[in-house]
């Protein structure tokens, strides 16, 4: 006798799926136990990487290459000082929040307010 609760549709769903993953393990456990012993050896097995000695060997610089298109190249060094470049005046924080305060009273309100209680 099969007792009411066993009955639902969720249960029914994951019968098969359960018995089908069972099923998996099982005959992936089997397949290890019978097949494994017979060709994988306890024995390390030591791999021999190709050996390129030319690798590191000397060799001269190569010439240099131009890599711009055929243009005149000029470089300079030193520092400038920041006053040499144009930098745009900040706006003060007090007018920036007034700013922001005209906007959003200009803003339109709505007509109902909701009170959750």
């Amino acid at each position: 006798m099969i007792p009411r609760f066993l009955y639902s549709l969720e249960t029914l769903r994951m019968k098969p799926a359960l018995f089908v993953l069972c099923l998996l393990s099982t005959s992936a456990a089997f397949a290890q136990y019978v097949g494994g012993a017979s060709y994988i050896s306890n024995e390390p097995q030591i791999y021999q990487f190709a050996s390129h000695p030319a690798h590191a060997s000397y060799a001269p610089m190569s010439q240099e290459q131009n890599v711009l298109a055929a243009t005149t190249y000029s470089t300079a060094q030193g520092e400038r000082p920041a006053s040499d470049f144009p930098h745009a005046d900040g706006v003060s924080l007090g007018a920036a929040a007034r700013e922001l305060r005209q906007q959003h009273a200009q803003l339109k309100k709505s007509p109902i307010v909701w009170v959750n209680q």
